[in-house]
C-alpha cells in the first residue's frame, strides 16, 4: 500500500500538547532514524485512520509531506485508544537507502482447487498466517503466494517453497519451518481407524483357526 499523508510540523511535546491536539481531532506522530534528529509532526485524524485500519499499515511506504517537505517512511508502531479506536500516537522510522526492516508478511494459498487431498475432503490446516522476514525497505513484498497444486493428505508446506525477493530472509534461519498442512479430516481418519480393526480381527479369526485345526489333528 503505498501512500501519502499530510502533516504539519509541531513544536510543543508532552502530555498536555497531544491531549490538545486529539481534541482537535489531529494525532501526534514523530518521525525517526536514518541518522537524523526525530521530527514530531501532528496527522489528520481522519486520514491518518483511513490507512490504519486499510490493513497493511505497519508494512507499508508512506510519505510523509510536512509543510512540504516530503520524508520516505514506514509506519513502526501505533497506539489506539481501547474505547474509542482513535490513534493516539504514530511512530515513523525513515527509509535510508540502505535501510533493512523486520516486518511480518501475510501467506496467501492459492489453487486450492488443484489439490488431490483437498478435493478428498482434508482440510488446509494453517500453521503461520505470516511469515517474519528482514528484507531491504526498497523491496518490501506485500503478501507471501504458497501454490497448493497437486498437495495430497499429510504433506507439510515449508518455508522453503516461497520464492523470497531478492536480499529478504527468514528471521528463522535454523530450520525450514512449516506453514501450512494438509490433514486428514475426522471421516477420513475415522475410516482408517476401521480399516485397522478390521485388519487386527481378521488377524484373530485366522489365529483362533489355526488352533482349532491343531486340536483336531491331536
Amino acid at each position: 500500500m503505498a501512500t501519502e499523508l499530510k502533516a504539519q510540523a509541531r513544536e510543543r511535546v508532552g502530555k498536555g500538547a497531544a491531549r490538545e491536539l486529539r481534541r482537535n481531532k489531529l494525532i501526534p506522530a514523530v518521525i525517526y532514524g536514518d541518522k537524523k534528529p526525530p521530527l514530531a509532526i501532528s496527522l489528520t485524524y481522519k486520514d491518518a485512520m483511513k490507512y490504519i485500519h486499510a490493513g497493511g499499515f505497519l508494512s507499508s511506504i508512506i510519505t510523509v509531506d510536512v509543510d512540504g517537505e516530503k520524508h520516505k517512511v514506514i509506519p513502526r508502531d501505533y497506539q489506539l485508544d481501547p474505547v474509542k479506536d482513535m490513534a493516539l500516537h504514530v511512530d515513523f522510522l525513515r527509509i535510508g537507502k540502505n535501510t533493512i526492516l523486520t516486518l511480518e508478511i501475510p501467506v496467501h494459498f492459492i489453487n486450492e482447487e488443484e489439490s488431490p487431498g483437498l478435493k478428498r475432503g482434508a482440510v488446509l490446516n494453517i500453521v503461520r498466517h505470516t511469515v517474519e522476514i528482514n528484507c531491504p525497505a526498497t523491496d518490501i513484498p506485500e503478501a507471501f503466494e504458497i501454490d497448493l497444486t497437486g498437495t495430497d493428505v499429510g504433506d507439510a508446506l515449508h518455508v522453503s517453497m516461497i520464492d523470497m525477493p531478492e536480499g529478504a530472509t527468514p528471521t528463522i534461519t535454523d530450520r525450514d519451518f512449516t506453514i501450512a498442512t494438509i490433514a486428514a479430516p475426522s471421516a477420513l481418519r475415522s475410516e482408517g481407524s476401521d480399516d485397522e480393526e478390521e485388519g487386527i480381527e481378521g488377524e484373530a479369526e485366522g489365529v483362533e483357526g489355526e488352533a482349532e485345526g491343531e486340536a483336531s489333528e491331536e
